[in-house]
C-alpha cells in the first residue's frame, strides 16, 4: 500500500472514530436530557384505579412534556407502605413522588425522607386555601414545614336505611348515640320477625387499624381520644372509659351489634352485611356509597348518609383517612415532581378522580361543581364531614401506639379484660413507646 493510500485510510478511520464518538456523546447527552425529564411515580390500589392513573399520567405528559414512569404497588396498604420504606431507607432516587396513607406521613417526615414543599409553593404562588385547612395543618405539616398535600380525603360516616326510619316513624337519622341505640332496639326487634339475622348497628371492631378509627370517633364524640402532653399519653380517662364501655355494651348488653364484631368486622365485612339488608345503621368510609347503589344491592336507593352521632356533651367526630402526595428527599427531579403534584391536586384532576373513581376531593371547591353533584349527589353531604375530620396523632411512632391500642381495646370488646384495665394497660405500654423514642 502506498504512503498516500495509508494516509487516506488513516484519515478515514480517524473520521469514523470521531463520528462514532460524536454519536456516542450525542446519545449520552440525549439520554441525560431525557432522564432529567422522567419522574417515577409510585401508586397502588385496585386495578381500575391504576388503569385510570395511567390515563391521567398520559394527559400530564402531553401537557407538561415530562415523562412519568408508574411504579405499580399492591392494593394492600401495609405492603404499599413497605414498598416505599425500603427504597427511602436506602436513599434511592426512585420513586421521585408517591402517594402515602395519612397515618404514614409523620413517620416518613421524621425519618427525613420527605422534601419540604414550602419553597415550591411560594415560588409557584400556589393557593393552599382551596384545600381543607384542618387536613393540611394537622396532617401535612411536620415541625412547621409542609411536607405533603392531600389528594383524597376520607372520614367515617353513618349510613342508615331511609325506608326503615320512615316505616317506624323517625323523620331524621340519630344525632346522639343514645338515639341510635333507641332506634336500633325498636327497629331490630320488629325486623327480626321476618329477618332473624337483622341487627341495629354494624361497625369495625376487629383487631386492626380500623378499630382505632372507630374508637377515636366514639371517644372523640365524648370529648376524649388520645391526648399527649409533655411526652405523657393519656388513654385511661373517664371519657374514654365511657366510650369503650358503650362499644362493649352495643355487642354484649344491648346486642344491637353482631357477636362477631370484635373478631371479623372490618370495612368490607361491615359493608356486605349492611348491603345484604341485615342492618339499620352502618359505620363506614364514603367508598361504600357507590357499592350500596349497585344494581345487585339489596339496599339500592334505600340508603342515606349523615355525620356520626355523639355523646350528650360532645359533637360528631369523624376520623380522618385518605391519601397524600409527597416528594422523596433523595429525588434528583424534585421540580418536575412538584409539577406533577400541581397537576394531581388541580381542580380538573380532582374532579376526574371523583367522577371516575369516586375519590373524595381534597379541594373544597370541587364539592360545589354542578356536574359532579348531578352524578354524585351524596357529595353534598361530605364536605361538612371532612371539615370536621380529626387526624390520628401526627407522630413518627403512631403505628406502634396503634398496635398496642388495637390489642387492648379489642380485648375489652371481647370481654377478656375490663374496660378500665384494658385502657390502663394500653396507656402504660404506649407510654414506654413514647419514652423510648423521645430519649433518642
Amino acid at each position: 500500500m502506498s504512503n498516500m493510500k495509508v494516509r487516506q485510510w488513516q484519515q478515514t478511520s480517524l473520521l469514523c472514530i470521531i463520528l462514532i464518538l460524536l454519536c456516542f456523546v450525542f446519545f449520552i447527552l440525549s439520554c441525560a436530557r431525557e432522564e432529567k425529564n422522567i419522574i417515577c411515580f409510585s401508586v397502588g390500589g385496585a386495578p381500575n384505579e391504576i388503569d385510570f392513573w395511567e390515563k391521567l399520567v398520559a394527559q400530564f405528559e402531553l401537557q407538561s412534556g415530562i415523562k412519568v414512569k408508574i411504579l405499580r404497588q399492591p392494593t394492600d396498604t401495609d405492603q404499599r407502605r413497605q414498598g416505599l420504606v425500603v427504597p427511602l431507607r436506602s436513599k434511592k432516587k426512585d420513586p421521585d413522588v408517591f402517594l402515602m396513607d395519612v397515618a404514614w406521613i409523620a413517620q416518613f417526615a421524621a425519618s427525613g425522607w420527605l422534601e419540604p414543599l414550602d419553597s415550591y409553593i411560594k415560588e409557584d404562588d400556589l393557593n393552599l386555601d382551596v384545600f381543607f385547612s384542618k387536613v393540611v395543618n394537622l396532617a401535612d405539616k411536620y415541625n412547621g414545614e409542609l411536607i405533603a398535600l392531600p389528594v383524597y380525603v376520607d372520614g367515617g360516616l353513618l349510613y342508615y336505611r331511609k325506608d326503615l326510619l320512615k316505616k317506624y316513624g323517625y323523620d331524621r337519622p340519630p344525632q346522639t348515640w343514645e338515639e341510635l341505640l333507641d332506634y336500633s332496639l325498636k327497629i331490630q326487634e320488629n325486623e327480626r320477625k321476618s329477618n332473624p339475622n337483622f341487627y341495629g348497628f354494624v361497625w369495625q371492631g376487629a383487631q386492626y387499624e380500623g378499630l382505632i378509627c372507630n374508637f377515636l370517633e366514639f371517644a372523640g364524640s365524648n370529648r376524649g381520644g388520645i391526648t399527649i402532653t409533655d411526652n405523657k399519653i393519656f388513654l385511661d380517662t373517664p371519657e374514654n372509659r365511657q366510650a369503650l364501655q358503650f362499644m362493649y355494651d352495643l355487642i354484649h348488653k344491648y346486642k344491637v351489634s353482631p357477636s362477631n364484631t370484635f373478631t371479623e368486622m372490618r370495612e368490607e365485612e361491615v359493608r356486605i352485611f349492611f348491603q345484604q339488608g341485615n342492618a339499620l345503621f352502618e359505620r363506614n368510609w364514603p367508598y361504600a356509597w357507590a357499592l350500596h347503589q349497585n344494581k345487585d344491592s339489596n339496599v339500592r336507593n334505600k340508603v342515606g348518609i349523615a355525620p356520626l352521632p355523639h355523646f350528650p356533651s360532645g359533637r360528631s367526630v369523624s376520623t380522618l383517612g385518605g391519601w397524600h402526595i409527597g416528594i422523596s428527599k433523595y429525588s434528583n427531579r424534585k421540580q418536575q415532581s412538584f409539577e406533577f403534584i400541581k397537576f394531581v391536586t388541580s381542580y380538573d384532576t380532582q374532579k376526574k378522580l371523583a367522577i371516575e373513581l369516586g375519590w373524595n376531593p381534597a379541594r373544597k371547591d370541587v364539592y360545589e361543581d354542578k356536574e359532579l353533584l348531578r352524578k354524585l349527589p351524596h357529595f353534598a353531604y361530605l364536605r361538612p364531614v371532612f371539615e370536621n375530620a380529626q387526624p390520628r396523632p401526627n407522630l413518627p411512632y403512631y403505628t406502634q401506639i396503634s398496635e398496642v391500642m388495637q390489642q387492648y381495646i379489642n380485648a375489652a370488646l371481647a370481654g377478656k379484660l375490663p374496660v378500665n384495665t384494658a385502657l390502663q394497660k394500653a396507656e402504660k405500654e404506649a407510654q414506654k413507646i413514647i419514652e423510648r423514642y423521645e430519649k433518642k
